[in-house]
């Protein structure tokens, strides 16, 4: 399937599902990015490494994002924080559809936002923000063995994880990712109750 053909599929099946949009009152709005484009002839979408300086989650694999500013929504904020992260600029054209909101365990409840472009782009990380970015096939999202479980140690909700670069990466970046593609490319109405997260997500 071509990526405008992904994208055309995609739409109608944010078209037809109801997010969920949880209260905010006493914890932070962010939004994170899921960027799909186009690379060597497939559909991509952007996974990057956060910065090894950074006050919080340095080194953790993430998406484009962070807390809203004021007077934004969440494709405001997943726009200019891929533009501040990655040198991308995109518009609300580009937005196909919102996930649903998602509380982590930092305290904050994160609005994931599809965005694509049919235009191959060129990537600028700034080096205070992102260790590394990569573009991974938006088909390894539905390799068969993901997204496994794993058990946690206190015997709370299991972790979600996602196969990514030969590895596995944690909820919640994980459990967008899932959802994503349940939704975006299935058509699937998959939640995400019950997602455990790694207790260090919260540091």
């Amino acid at each position: 399937m071509t990526l405008e053909a992904t994208a055309s599929a995609a739409r109608a099946h944010f078209a037809a599902f109801s997010r969920r949009a949880l209260a905010v009152e006493g914890r932070r709005q962010a939004a994170v990015a899921i960027v799909v484009s186009p690379w060597r002839g497939a559909a991509t979408y952007l996974l990057t490494r956060r910065a090894l300086t950074m006050r919080r989650n340095a080194g953790n694999y993430a998406l484009p994002g962070g807390n809203f500013e004021p007077g934004e929504d969440a494709i405001d904020a997943a726009i200019r924080e891929t533009k501040e992260e990655l040198g991308v600029v995109l518009s609300r054209d580009h937005a196909i559809g919102l996930l649903d909101d998602f509380v982590t365990l930092g305290g904050h409840v994160v609005t994931p936002v599809a965005l694509v472009t049919t235009d191959a782009l060129t990537l600028r990380p700034d080096p205070k923000e992102v260790h590394s970015v990569w573009r991974l096939r938006l088909a390894q999202l539905d390799l068969p063995d993901t997204p496994r479980h794993v058990p946690r140690p206190d015997g709370g909700p299991p972790i979600l994880q996602m196969r990514a670069r030969g590895g596995w990466i944690n909820a919640p970046t994980a459990a967008w990712l899932f959802q994503f593609r349940e939704v975006a490319l299935h058509g699937r109405h998959t939640r995400l109750d019950g997602v455990g997260q790694p207790d260090w997500t919260a540091v």
